[in-house]
């Protein structure tokens, strides 16, 4: 639920502080948003091919938008037959209904058909009716997942997976493996605001990420994180909106009412040293709020985050405190 964005609505940004010189990042347009990835060594133009090689095969195997994947294959044979699955969507899939249970269901991969009638993201984005609303709400159900061998099966027709909330991270995570593999020891990885910081800066310094105001759609960092092989995943109603009749409807829908997400919350940023672990608790946490959302990260190995709601206050989990560089003073950490 985090694609078709522009690089100009990511509230991440790197704090280029270092005096080194930034070798030009290979950018393309892939799983629907903008894709970059700086490698500081070892740059070549086959290991570039490479990379977006492994992300153009893994829009084939799991996007829910065009035609002849692996996931909209499952969708067409919902209610019908179960579908071989490719190994990529088992290993997505069995990680997606694991945070279905852990979030009692306000995480939930067969939220197609809601994300399907609200559109938003398109130039079709628009308020349903409240018929719609109800029949979608009726499709999604994590439970009617069947996941048998290798097959996955959809129980009632007409349910759709859509594997938005956690596919980029796994597409994160799988562009790691291949610098793991070439042996790259410095990198930045952006896949449309899912960042993944590969080493440290320079020999003495981790990477600055600068978290931005999730409130003005090119707002500048407001606090700072220092990480090393740490993934930073983003989530808030500022990333893919729009406005009907003077109120702003964001792309995190509420499984429990079929509209967009109604809390505190303008954004929750999950750090960790797995992508897809991070992606996938972004979603989760800003759906169940603060207090239950620090609870799901503070049970969470290795794994960090910070909370900024309407009123500017910040929220961190405890490994967290101390350690950020506040650079607007507006914002407060409260914890």
């Amino acid at each position: 639920m985090k694609t078709f964005l522009l690089l100009a609505v990511t509230i991440l940004s790197i704090l280029t502080t270092s005096c080194a010189k930034i070798k030009p990042v290979q950018t393309e347009y892939v799983m629907g948003t903008f894709c970059s990835v700086n490698l500081f060594e070892k740059e070549t133009p086959a290991l570039h091919k490479e990379i977006f090689d492994r992300l153009r095969n893994l829009e084939d195997i799991l996007s829910a938008n065009k035609e002849n994947t692996n996931i909209s294959h499952i969708n067409e044979q919902a209610g019908i037959a179960p579908v071989m699955a490719q190994k990529e969507t088992l290993e997505i899939l069995s990680l997606a209904l694991d945070f279905s249970e852990k979030t009692n269901g306000a995480f939930d991969p067969t939220v197609g058909p809601l994300v399907k009638i609200w559109g938003i993201g398109t130039n079709e984005a628009v308020v349903p009716s409240f018929e719609k609303i109800q029949t979608a709400l009726s499709l999604v159900d994590y439970k009617k997942v069947i996941i048998s061998g290798n097959t996955v099966f959809l129980a009632d027709k007409g349910m759709q997976l859509d594997l938005g909330a956690i596919a980029k991270g796994y597409a994160a995570d799988e562009v790691v493996k291949i610098l793991e593999k070439h042996k790259i020891k410095r990198a930045i990885i952006d896949l449309g605001g899912n960042v993944y910081a590969v080493g440290k800066k320079s020999r003495t310094k981790p990477w600055s990420i600068g978290i931005r105001d999730p409130q003005v759609e090119s707002g500048k960092p407001i606090l700072s994180v220092t990480i090393e092989n740490k993934s930073v995943v983003t989530s808030g109603i500022y990333q893919r909106n729009f406005i009907e009749k003077g109120k702003l409807y964001h792309h995190i829908l509420d499984t429990e009412t079929g509209f967009p997400a109604e809390n505190d919350l303008l954004s929750v940023t999950i750090i960790s040293s797995s992508s897809i672990l991070a992606d996938a608790l972004s979603t989760s946490a800003f759906l169940l709020g603060t207090e239950k959302g620090l609870k799901l990260i503070e049970n969470t190995e290795n794994t960090e985050a910070l909370f900024i709601n309407k009123n500017k206050d910040v929220f961190v989990t405890k490994g967290l405190k101390g350690k950020l560089n506040i650079i607007n003073d507006q914002f407060i950490v409260r914890n």
